[in-house]
């Protein structure tokens, strides 16, 4: 059987598996669950009749009925027995109580169980945005995780971890691979269980030390408005139009001003001193009062739908986990307000807070529930928007308390697990420093023996797979790229990217050693299936098995490495329109089957993939990474622009010893290195500089034996160094004939010299400038004026659309839109105006002829900044809301 049709076959066999895995991804949930963007009952957020919505009953097993919610933060309760009315214990739903959010940046929302002595009695998840939960953890794992809490109580101290009964502990086992999810899970079913066990009285009240207020000084002025709100004695809360779903506007839909009454100077300075005395007057000790004004935006706070008797559904009090909300009995007219400066208000109340679990001592906030439209659908979401407040410690006896800020999860994970944290990134920084010195460890190698190379290297692909790929379950994935996409356009959240610590220093490895040299570190030496792939590969090549491994024909190479990149491409266009679709799709990527889950533990398409991967890597040096991987695509592209190369020489344009044995297929006929291909094996390098190995140096010896002329050293460009030290020797004057009538392989394309290559100074910076921001020139235009008046329509489009959203009339949707179609008439221009790339750093000087995947990446990466830079721009400056 030939090798072409041999070929054929089996990367036949690599697409069949694709296609059957695309359409099972496409097909399945979370893991089989249905709880992954589950749409929430509508009014659920308000619903009086709670289980009507929800099936309590999965999480309150035995209970026959339930009663409306009640309660701040509201709960149901539970009832059952022989006549169905005895109170077996309370429901209640995790986002009524607390919105900590998980890996997604998102809440987890679940419904808890809790019987009359608080021990819990069922938990069932609601909805989630975990992509580690979307397919690569099974339902079973969850459902799973959730049993351990059944009979635990809300009294226990309860962390993900070892149980540690000297410090009363009581550990509940993580999900491998998704342990910052199930952390936020845990402060989630504790944090709710105790707020309802502490109204119910299952547990003590939590007690706030009374507020003392400081006494104002004889004769001394009040405070006016602008005072009090530069010392944030007054609050305010301002919700825009956009972020309930409307179009934007310069007026607010609310605009809320908020503060403490208690005070004796805030209070008479607000109220006057006869008002405020008659309003302290009429309160009982331990209350508390606030007020709210509207100053702008039509929307009522008090609510459209209140009732005299009925509760203010608009706005609540919250202080930690404690909501407080208003009845009309809690409500006093305000009419007036004397403070210097204060603004005028279309509406007004004073609200008392009479619940003794208040303290004015620390801080609390004002909440306002709306509800926002979403645009697409037409459906309206409950919202919440608050404001922090803390009366100013100028106003209080002892100045602020001393307060215990819970620990964000990702502090948590930190802390949990410092010494592997360390040792993994001790490990980065070895790989780095070891690849960095990778002309020590060449020079001492030979064709024959490269073990000065592979011992370290094959040492850092054992490490990788076994404690990086199966301990730590730390393999990078393109749903990450994808995230930190969406992250860099829209909104950057540190700690969405801190939550997993293992990925994060990953990705800071990953990035730093792109640009320094490129793709290949991370893909060749570090990346824990590649490193299983190529490992299988040289095992199998110590068996008979070697006879039938075999490089694919460089044509079909050529052409079948541009199916990553259109897999890459697809899945970030689908991100853009849903995030959960291209997290399904990102299934192509068999890292979550290897490393996650376990082959055993997926259904038959997702192994079969994988075994299908691994079969052909015993005679195909790693195909995934060549041919489907679109993590290897996303992070091959911005090597362009790496700073270090790996070296050739003249000779290398028609010696053909390095591309014959390159397992990348990365040398082309001309000797040149495509560094998007390239994974750094580093067999190239060591022929560079062995002279019984490489053709030019052997000649070269031969020649000085048959002289009987002295053995120098090999200089940095691959040649001896000259016997004396004229300029020029026989080796380097036949390197300038072979690069008279062949390309120089020492760059990946033939050299260019643009005229801002003779600026200097400070012509020089602003000629770069140009020339990265302005695609067109004279010549350009002369050779297609189709072209380029094409480019400047999109170019002025581009344009007018940002200027639109500046102005709030264009969606996010519409401008990465026509910002891509910029993009991609920007590649046509330039290859007819400035067909050239920087070569290495944008700053440095080195320019050469760009291929289509050079301009590409070029431009793409390019305009990713220059976009992300706008967006944020416009957000920063108020000028448009991402929300």
């Amino acid at each position: 059987m030939k090798i072409e049709t041999l070929a054929r076959k089996m990367l036949t066999g690599l697409a069949l598996s694709l296609a059957a895995l695309a359409v099972q991804a496409a097909g399945q949930g979370a893991g089989g669950s249905q709880a992954y963007e589950a749409p929430l009952p509508p009014g659920l957020a308000t619903a009086k009749d709670m289980c009507a919505l929800l099936p309590c009953k999965d999480v309150f097993p035995g209970a026959t009925s339930f009663s409306e919610r009640m309660g701040q933060p509201p709960y149901v309760e539970a009832y059952g027995g022989e006549d169905g009315k005895q109170k077996l214990g309370y429901v209640m739903l995790s986002t009524d109580i607390t919105d900590t959010p998980a890996y997604s940046g998102k809440p987890v929302v679940t419904l808890i169980g809790m019987d009359t002595e608080g021990k819990y009695v069922g938990v069932k998840v609601i909805k989630h945005s975990e992509p580690i939960l979307l397919l690569g953890i099974p339902e079973s794992a969850l459902l799973d995780f959730n049993a351990q809490y059944i009979g635990k109580s809300v009294k226990d101290k309860i962390e993900v971890g070892q149980t540690r009964p000297d410090e009363g502990v009581l550990g509940v086992d993580a999900i491998s691979g998704a342990t910052v999810t199930v952390i936020a899970q845990n402060q989630v079913i504790t944090t709710s269980g105790a707020a309802v066990a502490r109204q119910v009285g299952i547990i003590e009240p939590l007690v706030r030390e009374p507020v003392r207020y400081v006494e104002p000084a004889a004769g001394q002025p009040l405070p006016d408005w602008d005072t009090l709100v530069k010392q944030g004695a007054i609050g305010k809360l301002v919700v825009k139009p956009e972020q309930v779903g409307l179009e934007k506007s310069n007026v607010p839909f609310i605009e809320l001003w908020f503060g403490s009454l208690n005070s004796p100077v805030v209070g008479p300075a607000l109220l006057g001193e006869d008002t405020w005395k008659n309003l302290m007057g009429r309160m009982k000790e331990g209350q508390n009062a606030i007020f709210i004004i509207r100053t702008a935006g039509a929307e009522s706070f008090k609510g459209s739908g209140f009732v005299r008797g009925g509760i203010y559904d608009r706005v609540q009090v919250r202080q930690d986990n404690d909501i407080f909300t208003f009845k009309d009995s809690d409500a006093v007219n305000l009419y007036t307000l004397k403070a210097k400066g204060a603004p005028k208000f279309s509406e007004s109340s004073i609200f008392i807070v009479r619940s003794p679990a208040f303290s004015a001592a620390y801080p609390w906030k004002l909440i306002f529930l709306g509800n926002k439209r979403d645009p697409a659908t037409g459906q309206r979401v409950f919202t919440v928007f608050d404001k922090g407040y803390w009366l100013p410690e100028q106003y209080l006896v002892g100045g602020h308390p001393k307060i215990t800020v819970p620990e964000a999860t990702w502090v948590k994970v930190w802390k949990q697990r410092a010494p592997q944290i360390v040792l993994f990134a001790l490990l980065l920084v070895a790989v780095t420093v070891v690849y960095a010195l990778r002309d020590h460890l060449t020079r001492r190698s030979t064709h024959k023996n490269k073990w000065p190379v592979n011992s370290f290297k094959f040492t850092f692909w054992a490490i990788f797979v076994f404690w990086v790929g199966f301990g730590l379950m730390a393999q990078p994935s393109v749903t990450q790229v994808l995230t930190w996409l969406h992250s860099l356009l829209f909104k950057w959240e540190w700690d969405l990217f801190l939550s997993d610590p293992f990925l994060f220093l990953y990705w800071i490895f990953i990035f730093v050693t792109i640009f320094l040299f490129g793709r290949g570190l991370f893909c060749g030496w570090t990346c824990p299936f590649g490193s299983i792939q190529e490992g299988l590969h040289k095992i199998a090549g110590a068996t008979p098995l070697k006879r039938y491994q075999f490089l694919p024909p460089k044509w079909l190479h050529d052409r079948l490495k541009w199916i990553k990149y259109a897999v890459f491409f697809g899945l970030v266009v689908v991100s853009l329109f849903s995030m959960g679709l291209a997290e399904k799709l990102a299934e192509v990527e068999p890292f979550k089957t290897t490393f996650l889950v376990g082959i055993t533990k997926r259904s038959w398409p997702f192994a079969t993939f994988v075994l299908v991967i691994l079969g052909l890597s015993i005679f195909i040096e790693r195909p995934y990474c060549k041919y489907v991987c679109p993590l290897g695509a996303s992070i091959a592209m911005p090597t362009t622009f790496r700073w270090f190369g790996l070296r050739r020489k003249a000779d290398c344009n028609t010696c053909k010893a390095c591309a014959k044995g390159c397992g990348a297929l990365a040398i082309d006929a001309d000797g040149r290195i495509d560094q998007r291909e390239c994974m750094h094996c580093l067999d190239c390098m060591v022929l560079y500089t062995d002279n019984v190995g490489c053709p030019p140096l052997v000649k070269e010896r031969k020649a000085r034996e048959r002289a009987g002329e002295p053995m120098t050293a090999i200089a940095r460009d691959g040649y001896y160094i000259p016997i004396v030290p004229i300029e020029e020797d026989r080796q380097r004057l036949n390197a300038k004939k072979l690069l008279s009538i062949k390309p120089d392989p020492r760059w990946p394309s033939k050299r260019a010299h643009p005229s801002v290559e003779n600026l200097h100074g400070v012509r020089r910076l602003l000629g770069e400038v140009v020339e990265h921001l302005w695609p067109f020139s004279r010549e350009g235009w002369q050779a297609s004026h189709v072209v380029v008046a094409l480019g400047v329509a999109a170019a002025l489009g581009a344009t007018l659309v940002w200027l639109l959203a500046a102005g709030g009339s264009a969606s996010p949707m519409l401008v990465i839109g026509v910002w891509f179609g910029w993009s991609v008439f920007e590649v046509l221009v330039r290859f007819k105006s400035k067909p050239y790339v920087k070569d290495g750093p944008w700053w440095g000087s080195v320019w050469r002829q760009a291929s289509v995947m050079d301009m590409i990446s070029y431009v793409g990466f390019k305009n990713l900044l220059i976009g992300a830079a706008l967006f944020w721009l416009l957000a920063f400056t108020g000028l448009w809301t991402l929300a």
